[in-house]
């Protein structure tokens, strides 16, 4: 951990460029900041703020600095399986079922909400919370729809296996277009707020809406509401995941909730009311996990690399939290001129995966070393499990 100087501002991170620890800086002047911003391990260069960046706010809250993937997090799920009981078994089966359950890229959506009985339930209670709160979203009628989809980008799903050679699933999505939908809302009227009030901001995005005015209420409602679909959109796709897996182990569909053992669902971009530094605060954590005393948590690496199921220490320096995956090196532009599909294939041999152009942006090469970061969350995290896939799903 290094205290930037002159700033409120801790930093986590061993592997970090001068860019993202000046648009920190940035964010740590806002005059509401307390007791200061943390940034984690795996902390880049972001939009308005950076990602990896922990925002504790008096007051105020910054939607920018939530994101417009509100919600976006991870699951995990261990089965009762080991890797004896899959070897031998084609995995490349396995996926093309996953494809055809889940939906995959931006834009993509279930063609009905009728194919799972578990869906019914989730829609009706994010229906029935919106009507009662006075939700917007005109904006989304085929919200429905999106629920229990993948979106694109570094959202994936996996089969994994951990230290003891036991088969976890696992998967990162968040609240998909009607979330975005939501966020970009909401940061507008922040900038529209901000300038009405001539509030000078080092940045638009660092727009805030101050506790006790309408626009405030409104966006801590409407993310209240794309926070839990975030949930409930990880805790589908883990059902439709777990129907696949049981169906190609020839576990019958109405027994395929015996295959799973233990699960684990957080977020990773989202606000809620916390105490730090003696003060009740919103704390943003944009790009981080809850890192309490005994809270745990999922961390993935990138494609074809590691990741971690952990548990929280509860490091105050940190904001009692820790860093959200392996954090990206390169742009997506840039990834795809340094690197080609064959340079993915060698990155992925062993591992079942979608073959081609469109997923070269997402090759490990392109994220920071993920045992550097977990390094650096040493004093933040203790790691129960180390999980490596054995196949891979992303949508474009």
């Amino acid at each position: 951990m290094q205290r930037v100087k002159d700033h409120k501002l801790l930093n986590f991170a061993s592997l970090i460029d001068d860019n993202t620890i000046e648009q920190a800086k940035q964010t740590a002047t806002m005059p509401f900041v307390h007791p200061h911003v943390a940034l984690m391990p795996d902390a880049h260069f972001g939009k308005g703020s950076a990602v990896g960046t922990v925002i504790p706010t008096i007051d105020a809250v910054i939607p920018a600095a939530v994101g417009v993937d509100i919600g976006c997090g991870m699951i995990a799920a261990r089965t009762v399986y080991t890797a004896s009981d899959i070897a031998g078994r084609d995995l490349t089966v396995l996926r093309k079922s996953i494809e055809s359950a889940i939906p995959l890229s931006p834009g993509n959506y279930n063609r009905n909400t009728t194919r799972y009985e578990f869906t019914e339930g989730r829609i009706d209670d994010l229906r029935s919370r919106a009507d009662a709160e006075g939700v917007e979203l005109s904006h989304s009628p085929k919200w429905p729809q999106q629920l229990g989809s993948l979106g694109g980008g570094n959202h994936f799903i996996e089969l994994c296996l951990d230290e003891l050679s036991r088969v976890w699933m696992f998967l990162h999505s968040g609240s998909r277009g009607v979330g975005n939908k939501i966020a970009q809302h909401h940061i507008k009227e922040a900038q529209k707020l901000c300038k009405r009030m001539w509030i000078d901001l080092p940045h638009p995005d660092l727009a805030y809406l101050p506790q006790g005015t309408a626009e405030f209420r409104a966006y801590v409602r409407d993310l209240d509401w794309a926070q839990r679909f975030a949930l409930y959109n990880r805790a589908e796709m883990m059902d439709r995941f777990r129907q696949a897996v049981a169906h190609w182990m020839g576990v019958g569909e109405n027994k395929a909730a015996e295959i799973e053992v233990e699960r684990v669902n957080c977020h990773h971009n989202y606000t809620q009311i916390e105490h730090h530094g003696g003060r009740d605060v919103w704390l943003t954590r944009k790009g981080a996990v809850d890192a309490h005393d005994g809270v745990r948590a999922v961390i993935p690496g990138s494609m074809g690399t590691r990741s971690y199921i952990v548990r929280g220490k509860g490091n105050p320096a940190s904001l009692c939290s820790a860093p959200h995956g392996a954090g990206r090196r390169f742009s997506r532009t840039e990834a795809r001129k340094r690197f080609t599909a064959d340079d993915l294939a060698a990155r992925m041999r062993g591992i079942e995966y979608r073959h081609g152009e469109q997923w070269v942006d997402e090759i490990p090469d392109a994220y920071k070393d993920i045992d550097q970061v977990m390094l650096d969350a040493a004093d933040l995290v203790e790691v129960e499990h180390t999980l490596r896939q054995v196949l891979n799903v992303k949508g474009t």
